[in-house]
C-alpha cells in the first residue's frame, strides 16, 4: 500500500504544480447585450415652405468604407488627409511607439529558441608557487594561452514562463497598434471636423459681411434723408450704430477663423505662419451623407480604442502567468566547447579541445512574499484592464447615441430655421417697403433686418454643425462601416513613417 502511494505521489505533486502555475485560460468579459441604437431611425423627408423637398442625405452604405472622408466627395478635404497622414507629429509618436512595442514582443520571442554565442580571446598568466604546487620561492614562467569556444543555452519552459511572456509582448504589440489606428482615425476626424468649421465660418462671415453692406447701404440712405429733413438724427444714430455692432462681428468671426486655420496648420504638420486656407464657405449641407449606424455589436470590431483594451485584457492575462511561473522551478541546460592552447595554431586541434555540458533548476524557497504579491499584483491588474475595457465600450455606445441623437435634433432644427428664414426675408422685404413709403418706423425695420440676420447666422451655423456632427458619427463608429485596416495596412503605414 505504502509503495504504490509513493509511486502515485510524483505524478500527482507534478500534476497539481502544472495545474497551478500555467497561465488562466482568458474569458471575456460579459457586457450588456445592445440588440440597436436607440437613435438609430431613418430620415423623415419633409417639404419646405417653398415647395421644395428637404432630406438629410444619401446612405453611404456603398461608399469606399477604408478612407471614409471621401463619402463628403471634397476634393480639398481629401488632399487634405493625405496631408496630414504623412506630416502629423503625434501620428509619427504612435508609429514609432508601434515600432517599440513589436520590437519588445520579438525580445520575448528569443526565449523560445537556443541562445548561442562564440567568444574567442588571449591572456597571459604567472601564478605564485603555491598556486603552481612548487616549493616557495621557486620561480614559475608566465604562460600565454589562446581559447576559442562555442557556447550554447536554453531555458526549458517547464511552466509556461516563457510563452506567457510572449503572449504578454504580443497583447502589448496588437494594443500599441490598436492605439496607432486610434491615433489615425482621430487626426483624420479632426482635419475633416476643423475643416467643415473652417467652411462654416467662412459661410457666417459671408452672411455678415452681406449684412454690413446692408448697413452701409442703411447709413448712406439714412444720411441723405437726415440731410434733406425727412427723417430726425436718432434714425441716422440707430443706423451707424448697427453698422458699426455688424462690423464688430465680422472682425470677431475674422478672429475665429484665424484660430480654426492655424488649428488645421498644426494638425497638417505645418508652421502656422506658412499655412493659408483659402475661403470656402458651406453653402449647403443637404447633401450630407447619411451614416448607417449598424448593430451595436459590431461596433465592437470596429473602434479601435475598444481592440487595444481587449490586447491589453490579454496582455494582462498572459502576465498572471509569467507570475505564476516564477513560483515553481525553472530549467535551464547550458553547453560550450572549444580548445585552449598555448599558441594559437594549437587552439583548434583535437587535444586541446574542453566542453561542458550542464543543467541548472532554481527554485525560490523564501522570497518574503514577493512572487505571491506580484500574483496578486498581475490579477489586480487584469481587473483593473477588465474595467477599462467595459468603460470603453459603454463610452462608444454613448457616442454613437449622442451623434445619432444630434443629427437627428439638428435635422429638426434645421427644417425649422429654413421656415424661419422664409418667414424673417418676407418680414424684412415688408418692413423695407412700408418704411420706404412712410407708414413704418426705422425701429420697425430695424427689428425685421436684425431678425433676418440672426436667423441667417443660426442657419449657417446649423450647416457647419450637422458636418462636424456627421464626422463625429464616423469616429464613433469607427471610422468605417466593416473592419479596420489589415495588419499589412498597418504595417505600410508605420513604415512610412520611419
Amino acid at each position: 500500500m505504502k509503495t504504490m502511494i509513493a509511486r502515485g505521489l510524483p505524478p500527482l505533486f507534478a500534476a497539481l504544480l502544472l495545474a497551478a502555475c500555467s497561465t488562466p485560460a482568458f474569458k471575456q468579459p460579459e457586457i450588456a447585450a445592445v440588440p440597436a441604437f436607440k437613435e438609430a431611425q431613418a430620415p423623415a423627408t419633409r417639404t419646405a415652405p417653398d415647395g421644395t423637398t428637404w432630406k438629410i442625405g444619401q446612405p453611404a452604405e456603398a461608399q469606399p468604407r477604408g478612407e471614409w472622408w471621401r463619402v463628403f466627395h471634397d476634393p480639398s478635404l481629401d488632399a487634405l488627409v493625405a496631408e496630414a497622414a504623412a506630416n502629423n507629429q503625434s501620428l509619427t509618436v504612435a508609429a514609432a511607439r508601434v515600432r517599440q512595442a513589436r520590437a519588445i514582443a520579438g525580445v520575448a520571442e528569443a526565449d523560445r529558441i537556443p541562445q548561442i554565442g562564440v567568444d574567442a580571446g588571449a591572456q597571459r598568466t604567472r601564478l605564485s608557487s603555491l598556486e603552481a604546487l612548487q616549493a616557495p620561492g621557486t620561480p614559475v614562467a608566465p604562460v600565454t594561452s589562446y581559447s576559442a569556444r562555442l557556447s550554447a543555452s536554453y531555458e526549458i519552459d517547464l511552466f509556461g514562463r516563457v510563452s506567457a511572456n510572449v503572449a504578454a509582448a504580443r497583447g502589448d504589440a496588437g494594443a500599441v497598434e490598436a492605439t496607432y489606428r486610434s491615433v489615425l482615425l482621430s487626426l483624420q476626424a479632426d482635419v475633416a471636423q476643423t475643416y467643415f468649421r473652417l467652411r462654416s465660418l467662412d459661410a457666417e462671415l459671408a452672411t455678415v459681411e452681406r449684412t454690413v453692406r446692408l448697413r452701409e447701404e442703411s447709413v448712406r440712405v439714412t444720411g441723405r434723408r437726415f440731410e434733406l429733413g425727412d427723417i430726425g438724427e436718432f434714425d441716422l444714430a440707430r443706423a451707424r450704430t448697427e453698422l458699426a455692432t455688424s462690423r464688430a462681428e465680422a472682425i470677431g468671426l475674422q478672429r475665429q477663423r484665424t484660430t480654426a486655420e492655424h488649428a488645421l496648420a498644426v494638425l497638417l504638420g505645418k508652421p502656422a505662419s506658412m499655412f493659408t486656407a483659402p475661403a470656402s464657405p458651406l453653402e449647403d449641407a443637404s447633401g450630407l451623407p447619411l451614416i448607417p449606424a449598424g448593430l451595436p455589436s459590431s461596433l465592437l470590431e470596429r473602434r479601435p480604442d475598444i481592440a487595444s483594451a481587449q490586447r491589453t485584457m490579454e496582455a494582462a492575462n498572459a502576465r498572471i502567468g509569467v507570475a505564476r511561473s516564477a513560483m515553481f522551478p525553472a530549467l535551464s541546460i547550458g553547453a560550450n566547447g572549444g580548445g585552449v592552447a598555448g599558441t594559437v595554431g594549437d587552439v583548434f586541434k583535437w587535444s586541446s579541445r574542453s566542453w561542458l555540458l550542464g543543467a541548472a533548476l532554481s527554485m525560490p524557497l523564501i522570497d518574503g512574499g514577493r512572487n505571491r504579491n506580484n500574483v496578486a499584483r498581475s490579477e489586480a491588474a487584469l481587473d483593473e484592464a477588465v474595467g477599462t475595457y467595459r468603460q470603453s465600450v459603454l463610452t462608444a455606445f454613448a457616442e454613437v447615441e449622442d451623434n445619432l441623437a444630434g443629427l437627428r435634433i439638428l435635422a429638426g432644427q434645421s427644417y425649422e430655421t429654413e421656415q424661419a428664414l422664409v418667414s424673417a426675408r418676407r418680414s424684412s422685404d415688408l418692413a423695407q417697403k412700408l418704411y420706404d413709403a412712410g407708414r413704418g418706423s426705422y425701429l420697425e425695420l430695424l427689428d425685421a433686418q436684425r431678425n433676418q440676420a440672426a436667423v441667417e447666422r443660426s442657419a449657417v451655423q446649423l450647416r457647419g454643425d450637422r458636418a462636424v456632427t456627421t464626422v463625429a458619427l464616423i469616429r464613433a463608429l469607427g471610422g468605417g462601416w466593416e473592419g479596420t485596416p489589415t495588419g499589412a495596412q498597418v504595417d505600410g503605414m508605420v513604415q512610412a513613417r520611419r
